[in-house]
């Protein structure tokens, strides 16, 4: 199999290639489907596949199915009982026939006595045709403008009827500016009650949703109910939705300040700052009955953890609020008084809030300021789900910063260190999960942690030297110490596979750059895919060589380190041998396939194999390569096109 050359013609400039050709645009006859927002679930609850669709319009359809059968077996209830048929079908097929008739005749007058019932017969008809998928915009949006001549001035006596809501939600999704302001009009005043219905919820999150110009307008209509809506069946999903995915800072505010209390007062700018902002200008008893209040709001909503309001991101912020307000309280015995009730009326569902921004600093802040036993007691509680929590953004945080805070690594290694290091080869397939196996190793590390995930793990360091004893350098070693075996074990097994993946192939380097341990066997084991045949005889499974990542993972555990760019060196790591690497390399790899690969895409590889037996490896090793690397060798790389084989004839020529 002949190697693929890369070409090596440039692209003429700009002054060469001639006029620019327009590019065509192409109207497209089929609306773009919105992308729709969904709120972050908890890691308590089983991984739920993405279907495309919104939370709430998912529910919203197999709600419908279900409406439609309870109608229909309602009408068909108060309708006539057939008499039974024997087996023998005795019963006249004629009476049978016409009893149906009759049974039809009365289900549609009963249906016609019904308010609005030509109305709703002429919308869905309409309806029927707005709500397709496949058709143009234009023609949408006529049948939009028709089914709102219909429904005008009447949405609000339909719409807690389920299939009129679905009518008036087709408007809202579908329909412009004027249809939605409309609609937000007519039903002014009676969102509270719509955001109750089983139903018209969904009406309400849309239009919060569309709206933007009357949001703030129907979430002032919630003020003074928040908390019992809170932990109302089907009104928590609405406000839910609205504080997580559409209000902005001002309109979060207005759902919050339920949480301070009837009497609290703030102007705008205040509010938007959230709790502090309200207490900014308060003293004395004033400031305690806020925080009583606020106190005594979240302890409702944590005793009554089966309507699931715990899991919701604005009782998060709420509880990040008051934690962060706590700081302002200048007796230190009251504070650590307010923060010891707040955690001991929460410390069993704290897995439940570690999946939003505030729900993990929260429990971040626990951990934190908390006690040994404190500790240990919500290291209890997320346990069962460490593995869920290692691939969320937010809640790996309060993994990360459980094994910074921590002093007792044995309970670490066992209750969080265990449970991350068994799931590695799941692990590694994401981002997050590569981040979690290399807080084990490396933790905070610039190569795979941005400088704003640094600060956001940072933020409990100053907490850390007033509440932790160990050195942070002691408890990072024994940490790593304690992860070695299984990664060196998962390498083993798993890692000449999963090195062929990108992200994959990036977590194997750190492993066997900084795990401690024998890692011999792991070593032969990454070798032995590189002795199969070069090039590979399948297309569809090519040799690690040419798989770019994975050449660059072999090339820097030659090097023994990563190359740092601000250096320009090669950061060595004590805890592997790169000299190990290439004598094990050079025993498994044959001359031949080593030769292809110099004059193919593994020029830099080899050349850094050279340099490593020229430096590291015994003479009869640096003999033996350069047997292989003879004259005729040479004169072939030279005379090759291959990238590096600048470099690489310069290793050969170095060997002494």
């Amino acid at each position: 199999m002949t190697t693929v050359q890369r070409s090596t013609k440039k692209r003429p400039s700009a002054s060469q290639a001639g006029p620019t050709a327009k590019k065509v645009r192409v109207t497209p006859t089929i609306a773009r489907e919105e992308v729709v927002k969904r709120r972050k679930q908890p890691v308590t609850l089983p991984v739920r596949e993405s279907d495309g669709e919104s939370s709430d319009e998912g529910d919203e359809d197999q709600l419908e199915d279900v409406a439609e059968l309870e109608d229909e077996g309602a009408d068909a209830g108060s309708q006539p009982a057939e008499m039974s048929v024997d087996a023998a079908g005795q019963k006249d097929s004629n009476a049978t026939r016409e009893s149906h008739k009759v049974q039809r005749a009365l289900y549609e007058q009963r249906k016609a006595a019904k308010p609005h019932s030509q109305l709703l017969v002429d919308a869905k008809r309409v309806w029927s045709l707005a709500r397709q998928k496949n058709i143009p915009p234009a023609e949408r949006q006529q049948h939009v403008r028709n089914l709102m001549g219909i429904v005008e001035g009447k949405v609000k006596d339909i719409v807690l009827k389920h299939d009129a809501s679905r009518i008036i939600q087709t408007i809202v999704k579908y329909g412009g500016r004027k249809e939605r302001d409309q609609i937000a009009s007519e039903l002014k005043g009676h969102f509270k009650q719509l955001s109750q219905g089983k139903y018209s919820k969904f009406l309400v999150s849309k239009l919060i949703r569309h709206c933007s110009s009357h949001r703030e307008s129907i979430l002032s209509e919630f003020h003074g109910y928040v908390l019992r809506l809170l932990l109302h069946r089907e009104a928590s999903g609405v406000l839910a939705d609205a504080f997580e995915l559409y209000a902005n800072a001002y309109e979060r505010s207005i759902l919050l300040r339920d949480f301070y209390g009837k009497r609290t007062e703030a102007d705008k700018e205040k509010a938007k700052r959230g709790l502090r902002g309200v207490l900014e200008d308060l003293e004395g008893d004033r400031k305690k009955r806020i925080l009583s209040a606020v106190k005594e709001n979240l302890t409702t909503i944590f005793n009554n953890p089966d309507k699931g309001t715990v899991t919701l991101a604005i009782v998060h912020r709420a509880l990040w609020e008051y934690l962060a307000a706590i700081y302002d309280v200048e007796d230190e015995r009251e504070r650590e008084k307010l923060r010891r009730e707040i955690f001991e009326s929460c410390q069993d569902i704290l897995a439940e809030m570690v999946h939003t921004k505030d729900g993990s600093r929260a429990v971040r802040e626990f951990l934190a300021f908390g006690t040994a036993k404190d500790r240990k007691h919500v290291i209890k509680v997320v346990k069962p789900h460490v593995a869920r929590m290692c691939v969320d953004d937010e809640a790996q945080l309060v993994i990360f910063t459980a094994l910074d805070v921590i002093d007792d690594t044995k309970l670490t290694a066992k209750s969080l260190i265990s449970d991350i290091t068994s799931n590695a080869e799941t692990l590694v397939t994401t981002p997050q999960g590569r981040r979690s196996l290399f807080y084990l190793l490396v933790p905070r590390t610039r190569r795979h942690f941005t400088p704003a995930q640094i600060g956001v793990i940072a933020e409990t360091d100053s907490i850390r030297e007033k509440t932790s004893k160990k050195d942070s350098d002691v408890r990072s070693a024994e940490i790593r110490q304690a992860a070695s075996p299984n990664l060196i074990k998962f390498v083993e097994e798993k890692g000449a596979e999963i090195a062929r993946d990108t992200g994959g192939s990036l977590a194997v380097l750190e492993i066997m750059l900084y795990a401690e341990g024998d890692k011999s066997a792991a070593i032969s084991a990454l070798v032995q895919p590189l002795a199969s045949t070069y090039p590979s005889d399948d297309p569809s499974r090519p040799h690690p060589i040419d798989l770019p990542h994975t050449s660059r993972m072999y090339k820097s555990l030659l090097q023994g380190g990563h190359f740092s760019h601000s250096t320009k060196t090669v950061e060595r790591t004590k805890f592997f041998s790169p000299a190990e690497f290439a004598s094990t390399s050079l025993s498994a790899v044959s001359k031949e396939t080593t030769l292809a690969m110099a004059q193919g895409s593994g020029a830099f590889v080899v050349a850094e194999l050279l340099q490593r037996i020229q430096e590291e490896c015994s003479s009869e090793l640096k003999k033996k390569v350069k047997r292989w690397f003879n004259k005729s060798a040479v004169s072939s790389i030279k005379h090759s096109e291959v990238r590096g084989k600048d470099i690489l004839v310069e290793k050969i020529l170095a060997l002494s």
